[in-house]
């Protein structure tokens, strides 16, 4: 069964509105949390109620006045459709925030004028499938090749460079619009095509307009070439270097690995070997050798543990032909065969001298002390080992066009591959397969739909009931099992594999 989790308290619950305050019941106000946030959305909200206004938290047809701030009529009018799908421009007042800020001032309802409306255009020949596009990014389908690279390569450098900055909200608002681009069917021409698309900021607008215009975004390329922006790329491709200790360094005046061994910077095992290694780590990894190193895996599983399983995991999964490094997914069907699994493998693994590098982490989830509490972060606790894999080269290492790269040494009749092994018990390998197929975007798309739509908590180990609900344990022990196989549906269906 779907164990019980604690319970967020809701802004409703903690500000909920005793009906004899409300000094205004024909004024139903609902605020618009797009473009605005949830934190000013709830100090409004308060506000508001504090001023006897009927405030509701969920869209409704009761509303009578929705308020927005920095969105247009457009914009607005095409969220409510999508909340309602009906047309709504005719039976609430769409509103900009000023009519909300002089009813405070005025502590009552000011009567709505034209410079309080938000505008709203006569719909005209509009793309179907652009309006109709879902917000969350595991709603829509995205195939790996599309038709608008040239805009979203733009906005996933623009996210990158955010992420070297630590700001993580900037870089996801970045790889959202990108998302929204790789799911249209057709190549993007003109701005009117992305109206009332979703997760598309004004930021995003600006680069898509100037790409569309003039072929570039010179945001992008003045970025692009910048000394921090190459350094910290440089930087964080060395194995086990994070950005705040890229940022670090960069500030000493560090640029690349080379001035790490000139500088004689200190460095802990995992940064040598990711030095040492570093030019045969940032080539690309073929779906090929991927399944090389899977055959030498599944064949090491199978020596130390007969009937346990292996599956190749992460962009391979997804169906790409090249990645940075190659994950697998390991569990047995008998629950807790799969303990001390890990070591016999490294040790097969390294008596063949087939690893340069290693690093075990034991499972540190355990269910009984985490379930129902929400762990710290998102990241799984699974037992893994993270590698450096000494993958020999053969004729079939060869490229597609039957010839060697040319930087391939002669001397050399191996190449070194990034390789992360995990272990994960067979009661929770449906969640673990969902939490490592990935995209990174998706997976936080995921959970964020999971949470808000239908208040449940998703992790790579479980899924818990986000509601307390008092006749819990009348519920039908393989509903977990059929929540999971309904997200992997999900997964499945945005791959575009069903």
């Amino acid at each position: 069964m779907i164990p019980l989790k604690r319970r967020k308290v809701t802004l409703s619950e903690t500000v909920e509105q005793p009906k004899q305050t409300c000094k205004f019941p024909h004024v139903c106000v609902f605020i618009l949390e797009r473009k605005m946030g949830s934190s000013r959305r709830a100090f409004l909200t308060r506000l508001g109620r504090s001023k006897g206004f009927l405030i509701t938290d969920t869209y409704s047809l009761s509303v009578t006045h929705v308020v927005s701030e920095n969105n247009s009529g457009d914009e607005v009018q095409t969220w409510l459709e999508h909340q309602t799908a009906r047309d709504v421009s005719s039976s609430e007042h769409l509103l900009d925030i000023t009519w909300f800020t002089e009813s405070m001032e005025a502590r009552q309802p000011v009567p709505v004028e034209d410079r309080h409306r938000l505008k709203v255009s006569t719909k005209q020949n509009v793309n179907v499938n652009t309006i109709q596009m879902k917000s969350y990014a595991c709603q829509r389908r995205t195939p790996l090749k599309h038709h608008n690279s040239h805009l979203t390569d733009a906005l996933e450098l623009l996210a990158e460079n955010a992420g070297y900055s630590e700001n993580e909200g900037r870089s996801v608002a970045f790889r959202r619009a990108a998302s929204v681009l790789k799911a249209l069917p057709h190549r993007v021409q003109t701005m009117d095509e992305l109206k009332c698309l979703p997760c598309l900021g004004d930021h995003s607008q600006r680069v898509i307009k100037e790409i569309l215009e003039d072929g570039t975004s010179r945001e992008v390329e003045s970025m692009r070439q910048s000394e921090q922006f190459q350094a910290m790329k440089a930087l964080t491709g060395i194995f086990g270097v994070g950005v705040r200790t890229a940022d670090r360094w960069f500030r000493e005046g560090l640029r690349c690995p080379s001035d790490l061994i000139r500088t004689g910077q200190q460095l802990n095992r995992e940064q040598q070997a990711g030095v040492q290694y570093y030019d045969e780590l940032n080539k690309p990894v073929t779906k090929h050798e991927a399944d090389l190193i899977g055959h030498i895996v599944k064949e090491g599983v199978g020596a130390v543990l007969p009937g346990a399983e292996i599956q190749l995991m992460g962009g391979f999964r997804r169906g790409k032909e090249l990645g940075h490094d190659v994950d697998f997914l390991i569990t047995h069907p008998e629950e807790g065969k799969e303990e001390e699994l890990m070591p016999k493998i490294i040790s097969w693994l390294e008596e063949r001298d087939l690893l340069l590098y290693q690093k075990t982490t034991r499972n540190s989830y355990l269910e009984k002390k985490d379930a129902p509490g929400r762990p710290p972060n998102n990241m799984d606790r699974f037992e893994r080992c993270f590698s450096i894999f000494k993958l020999q080269r053969h004729a079939e290492t060869t490229g597609s066009d039957g010839v060697k790269p040319s930087d391939q040494s002669e001397a050399s009749n191996w190449r070194a591959v990034r390789v992360d092994l995990v272990v994960s018990p067979y009661s929770q390998f449906a969640f673990a397969t969902l939490g490592w197929t990935g995209s990174k975007l998706f997976e936080r798309e995921l959970r964020r739909w999971a949470g808000q739509e239908k208040h449940m908590s998703l992790s790579s180990h479980a899924l818990y009931d986000s509601v307390q609900v008092s006749n819990r344990n009348t519920q039908h022990p393989l509903l977990i099992l059929y929540n999971c196989t309904f997200m992997l549906f999900i997964h499945e269906k945005h791959l575009g594999l069903i």
